[in-house]
C-alpha cells in the first residue's frame, strides 16, 4: 500500500477556488488520501474579538461548502482547518509543513495571494 497524501485545497470564495478543488478531486486524488480544505482568513487590525470570530464562522461556512463538492466522490477523506493569517501566504506555508502536506492546489485569480 502506498503512503497516504494529505493535499491541501485553497478554500476561496472565488469559483476557480472551486473548480481547483473538481480537478484535484478528478485528478490527483487516490484512495485513502485526504483532502485538507485550508482557509485563512485576514487577520483583524484592530484586534476586535467579535469581528475575528465572524470572520472565523464565514471561514468554516466556506469552507463546509466546498466539503458538500466533496461528498460526490465517494470515500473521500476531508479535514477542514481554518486559521488566521497574513495575506501573503506566510500561514499557508507553515500550516502545509505542521501537517507534512504532499500536495498544494489552489485557483489562480487577480488577487490570488502569490501575486502578492
Amino acid at each position: 500500500m502506498e503512503d497516504v497524501r494529505k493535499i491541501v485545497v485553497i478554500v476561496e470564495d472565488v469559483q476557480v477556488a472551486r473548480t481547483a478543488l473538481r480537478w484535484a478531486l478528478e485528478n490527483i486524488l487516490r484512495l485513502g488520501d485526504f483532502i485538507v480544505l485550508l482557509h485563512v482568513y485576514p487577520r483583524s487590525r484592530s484586534r476586535n474579538k467579535k469581528k475575528s470570530r465572524t470572520l472565523r464562522l464565514k471561514g468554516f461556512q466556506l469552507a463546509l461548502s466546498f466539503r458538500d463538492i466533496c461528498d460526490s466522490f465517494p470515500n473521500t477523506k476531508i479535514e477542514i482547518v481554518v486559521t488566521e493569517g497574513d495575506g501573503e501566504g506566510g500561514r499557508i506555508g507553515a500550516i502545509i509543513r505542521e501537517i507534512g502536506a504532499s500536495t498544494l492546489v489552489l485557483g489562480l485569480h487577480d488577487n490570488s495571494f502569490l501575486y502578492k
